[in-house]
């Protein structure tokens, strides 16, 4: 799934949204395509954590793409 999103002035029309991601292994990229003259700050933070998910192991948490089966 893919945004795209376009703000005039951030400072006075800020940007803030919601992403569901269930389960593991989501991604969140943000690409400034503006010029340098225009720089951006951005964060990425949960906005709630399923707790049930780290019961029993390791919280389905996957690096390097490596499965341990």
């Amino acid at each position: 799934e893919v945004i795209e999103l376009y703000t005039e002035d951030g400072f006075d029309r800020p940007f803030f949204c919601i992403l569901e991601t269930p389960g593991s292994g989501n991604v969140v990229r943000i690409v400034n395509t503006a010029p340098v003259e225009f720089p951006m700050t951005a964060a990425v933070v949960p906005h709630s954590i399923n707790e049930e998910m780290g019961m029993g192991g390791d919280g389905g948490v996957v690096l390097g793409g490596d499965l341990a089966w």
